[in-house]
């Protein structure tokens, strides 16, 4: 039998479609909490080429999320890089964006990684502690390259995390880069440096000499 629109369950975001409404269904009511994040990533994935146009920003990332959650209707439960909204706070949602852009000191961040810092400094063991700020440190650098598209050396993340959380994050930089807890760093640029500066004292960085006049004279 034919089923018609008129009988289907009423969508909750009309621009997904019903097949992305379904999937999350499906993924929804998965019992394996792993497995569910997976699935929840793929959704993500789905709904961002069916809203394409969207900018590689946090802002862009949290909204998809916040779909995700709200076609869920709240009941989604998996690792994500955004803690679920509230049903109170989605119907405020166009309230919220004036005072976030504007007490942000790093727009490109987003407000949820002062939010995530915060938590990840409550926690009492050290080494769990030390993997959730590498966890949020590699996400700083996907929006900060998505920002800049510069490469970013891990130790202008850590100076931002250090700034967000007004001093209260107290990490060395050389732990940071012996144990790439905000994954490998791309060294183009300095290779690139010394490259320039090898130039620069070898022989590309020399006078030009300047030859004398030999044109051809004549005999007598």
């Amino acid at each position: 039998m034919r089923e018609y629109n008129t009988s289907r369950p009423k969508l909750t975001l009309r621009e997904y479609g019903r097949n992305i409404q379904k999937l999350v269904d499906h993924v929804t009511a998965m019992e394996d909490r792993e497995r569910r994040t997976k699935f929840a990533y793929t959704v993500i994935q789905l709904m961002k080429q069916i809203s394409p146009n969207g900018k590689d920003s946090p802002e862009y990332a949290q909204s998809l999320w916040d779909d995700l959650y709200i076609m869920s209707d709240f009941k989604l439960d998996v690792d994500s890089p955004f803690p679920m909204p509230s049903p109170e706070a989605i119907h405020k949602k166009p309230e919220r964006v004036p005072y976030t852009q504007r007490h942000l000191r790093f727009k490109h961040y987003g407000k949820n990684i002062g939010l995530m810092l915060e938590k990840a400094l409550q926690i009492e063991d050290e080494e769990e502690r030390l993997q959730a700020v590498g966890t949020i440190g590699r996400l700083m650098k996907t929006f900060y390259l998505a920002w800049n598209k510069d490469n970013v050396d891990d130790a202008i993340i850590l100076e931002n995390m250090k700034e967000i959380t007004k001093g209260k994050l107290s990490l060395n930089i050389d732990v940071v880069r012996e144990r790439s807890l905000f994954g490998n760093t791309d060294r183009r640029d300095s290779r690139d440096n010394r490259d320039r500066d090898s130039r620069g004292n070898g022989s590309y960085g020399q006078k030009r000499r300047v030859m004398p006049n030999t044109k051809y004279r004549k005999r007598n």
